[in-house]
């Protein structure tokens, strides 16, 4: 019996790679790289359209919380059919670390829907792409300074000038995008063209964060925060436990699933969403239902390459994946921007 259970809760080793079943041990980094990188593109230019999509035709924003507990269900069932298929057992010692990625995911995947919502999807997308800052911060916090406290493990992480300088270069992109006029809400005008030709650049990032800081500026900056720590802790999971990406997504997706049904059926709310879903069903469920697929194997490839390339290395390459949404998005969605 002993050895039975043994078997089954057999994890791959350090150096074996799963995506979607298929290992990826025998790829060269370049290969692994290259793959994951192409089905990040490929996957997440869907969902961020079908996201756009969804919010577009349906007036979703009480109801954002119903879509990401149908999502979170699909993941789950998803990766726990995964896991069943590779022999897996459901029980792990380190439940407390996938109780704080499951927070950190529910935080990052339910603000994000909401604050579609209320942002236009471009903004929503540009403020995303900032989250390269706070996974640089958290790979020397959380897998440094806080070790002993949470997992007494760190991966000694110290960025390269590489790195670095590709966090500020992206960075420094999205100001320079960020401070166009724009004719749609939130407005970044910075008071006039007097002001954009009189203040020097920070001073009117500054100025633009300080006009913006409403409500639906909050939810996407708490995503962004969600998403910085969320990929440490995920490498943290990969490198020291040496778990499958499947494993990590039951756990993540699961327990937040519970955590959200629980939220919504205290709030009252979850009745009132699965009645609103019913009566759009093919632009809820159907459009859900493959935003979700695209959802979770691209976040299968984005796991792939934060087991072989790190945090910040995903982190970049899904931030270029963003800008390549926002074209997608201004092509297939009309937004009025002005030219003068």
């Amino acid at each position: 019996m002993e050895q039975a259970s043994t078997k089954i809760n057999a994890m791959p080793k350090n150096n074996e790679i799963y995506i979607c079943g298929f290992n990826m041990s025998s790829l060269s980094p370049n290969w692994k790289l290259g793959v994951s990188v192409a089905g990040i593109f490929i996957l997440y230019i869907c969902f961020g359209a079908l996201q756009e999509a969804i919010f577009s035709a349906n007036d979703l924003r009480s109801y954002s919380p119903f879509l990401t507990l149908y999502q979170f269900g699909i993941y789950s069932v998803l990766s726990f059919l995964e896991l069943r298929a590779h022999g897996y057992l459901l029980f792990n010692p380190w439940i407390h670390l996938y109780a704080i990625v499951a927070v950190l995911t529910l935080g990052s995947i339910a603000l994000s829907n909401a604050s579609v919502g209320f942002l236009n999807y471009p903004t929503q997308v540009i403020f995303k792409c900032c989250k390269m800052i706070p996974v640089l911060l958290g790979g020397v916090l959380i897998q440094g300074k806080l070790k002993y406290i949470l997992c007494n493990y760190h991966l000694g992480r110290r960025y390269s000038i590489y790195e670095v300088l590709a966090v500020l270069l992206m960075t420094l992109g999205l100001i320079c995008f960020t401070l166009v006029d724009v004719s749609i809400q939130p407005k970044f005008t910075l008071f006039g063209k007097l002001v954009s030709y009189v203040f020097p650049l920070l001073f009117r990032l500054a100025l633009a964060l300080i006009t913006t800081l409403t409500f639906r500026v909050f939810l996407v900056s708490l995503a962004l925060c969600c998403d910085g720590a969320l990929g440490n802790f995920q490498e943290i999971i990969m490198k020291k436990y040496v778990r499958s990406n499947s494993e990590i997504l039951f756990y993540s997706y699961s327990l937040g699933f519970c955590l959200l049904a629980s939220v919504l059926t205290i709030s009252g709310n979850l009745l009132p969403s699965f009645y609103f879903f019913n009566d759009h069903a093919l632009q809820t469920y159907g459009y859900g239902f493959i935003f979700s697929l695209s959802g979770y194997f691209g976040v299968q490839f984005v796991l792939c390459l934060v087991h072989s390339h790190g945090a910040l290395t995903a982190v970049t390459v899904t931030t270029f994946r963003k800008a390549v949404s926002i074209a997608v998005s201004f092509i297939m969605f009309e937004k009025p921007f002005s030219q003068g």
